[in-house]
């Protein structure tokens, strides 16, 4: 029986992130779903899990992490003994972490929030999110035109990290129709062993 237990609430992205990089390396988990509606994530008993009470949070063993970001790096060192989602190489590592910071900065801020404000209805300056969604967008298609993934001959963290919320950018009315590279990137992504798909919602460009 596995050991891992991975809290998460099925429309989160940063919970996505991590219960596809499960399913890639081909890991059992317990699948916890946290009623953020009720405000389980609120309860003592999860926030001795996460002080700041937000999902995903992984146990394994006597492991407990937060972070999405964090847990994907955790099961990469522990779990793929080739290193090939998080290299040893110092230049290819640096490039990782180098997506794994947009994922935390212009993709949480871009397409992230435009997507909240649609799915969740929460308050946030959506011009201001859609245009920087499109500004990352417009990197990462020149970034891509000359190569299948962010970092490397195959896919990393960087492109587990960015997935998600790139994919699911149109719930935020965000469109991807001018970013030809970056949906054959997804495609690429969708095409993988294991991948799994976040379960999609009828707001926004995706309706």
């Amino acid at each position: 029986m596995s050991t891992i237990k991975l809290h998460r609430f099925p429309l989160s992205g940063h919970s996505h992130r991590v219960e596809l990089f499960l399913s890639l390396l081909g890991l059992d988990a317990e699948i916890i779903t946290v009623d953020l509606a009720n405000g389980a994530q609120k309860t003592p008993a999860f926030l001795q899990l996460n002080r700041f009470g937000q999902v995903p949070v992984l146990e394994d063993g006597d492991i407990i992490l937060s972070d999405s970001n964090a847990i994907i790096s955790y099961l990469a060192s522990r779990y793929d003994d080739a290193r090939r989602w998080l290299p040893f190489d110092g230049l290819a590592a640096a490039q990782v972490q180098r997506y794994l910071s947009i994922a935390a900065g212009l993709l949480a801020f871009g397409p992230a929030k435009a997507r909240v404000a649609n799915v969740f209805g929460t308050a946030v300056d959506t011009e201001k999110a859609i245009a920087m969604a499109h500004g990352l967008l417009a990197v990462l298609d020149v970034e891509l035109a000359d190569r299948d993934w962010l970092v490397g001959e195959y896919p990393t963290l960087a492109d587990v990290a960015n997935y998600t919320y790139i994919a699911h950018a149109p719930e935020g009315d965000v469109a991807l129709d001018d970013y030809p590279h970056v949906r054959a990137w997804l495609q690429r992504i969708e095409n993988l062993p294991g991948f799994i798909p976040m379960q999609a919602t009828a707001v926004g460009l995706a309706a």
